[in-house]
């Protein structure tokens, strides 16, 4: 998969739908965000990447919070060109840094190739975020490819890093299906204990909840966004589940 031109794809579907929006507009989608301030997320952590393809592992770049232009410029337009030039820099640094490469990550890949997929998915679902603000939202916006690749990135390292920021505090196991893809994921929640993501490991045993519909919406579901998603059995266990 090419996660680099994923990033460009999604990126311009992020500003346009951000323009068409503008800066004043809420997010429905993140409580207490305007537009403005998706987009300043959104810039702030590609420099942030930016700047971890060029650390090594032992070390650590400087967080958004850090940035000496953290808030970005206040103006949208000079915003907006802020996002362009910060977006150019990983772009233009994933295509010239070997996928193999050693480099910071915040989980144990420790090479490149994390940030090409990381952002990828990280500019996707903004991409959605910002099509809420502008109240347009198609019921198909990603391939089934790309979309299992997704709820596979967030169980492998999104949700970890958001349960060691915070335990999961329900107990119980939900089935995701996305039959489109050909794909099932099995979560098992278990409060004060890592998460456990695999295959089905039982046809006997009843889930709690089950979680059903194409990749797009089971994508959009685990990061919690709307949905067109079928859940059945315990809501409050899809509901639990911990977001960066």
């Amino acid at each position: 998969m090419d996660y680099v031109a994923e990033i460009e794809k999604q990126a311009a579907g992020l500003r346009a739908a951000a323009v068409a929006a503008g800066p004043e507009a809420p997010v429905p989608t993140c409580p207490k965000w305007t537009v403005h301030d998706l987009v300043w997320h959104q810039s702030s952590v590609h420099a942030w990447a930016a700047e971890a393809l060029v650390t090594p592992p032992s070390s650590r770049p400087v967080r958004p919070d850090e940035m000496p232009e953290s808030g970005g410029p206040a103006k949208w337009d000079e915003l907006l060109g802020w996002w362009d030039e910060k977006l150019a820099l990983l772009l233009d640094r994933l295509r010239t840094t070997d996928p193999d490469t050693p480099v910071w990550t915040f989980n144990d890949d420790k090479v490149a190739s994390f940030w090409a997929r990381r952002q990828a998915h990280e500019t996707s679902i903004h991409h959605l975020d910002a099509l809420h603000a502008r109240g347009d939202v198609p019921s198909l916006l990603w391939s089934p490819e790309f979309a299992a690749d997704g709820v596979d990135e967030y169980f492998a390292s999104c949700m970890p890093r958001a349960v060691r920021r915070a335990a999961v505090d329900v107990e119980g196991t939900i089935l995701f299906h996305a039959a489109d893809a050909g794909r099932t994921w099995e979560v098992r929640l278990t409060p004060g204990e890592p998460v456990v993501v695999g295959p089905p490991q039982d046809a006997a045993i009843d889930e709690d909840a089950t979680v059903a519909g194409t990749a797009d919406a089971i994508y959009r579901a685990v990061w919690g966004r709307p949905s067109h998603a079928i859940v059945s059995g315990d809501r409050a266990l899809l509901d639990g589940l911990r977001r960066p």
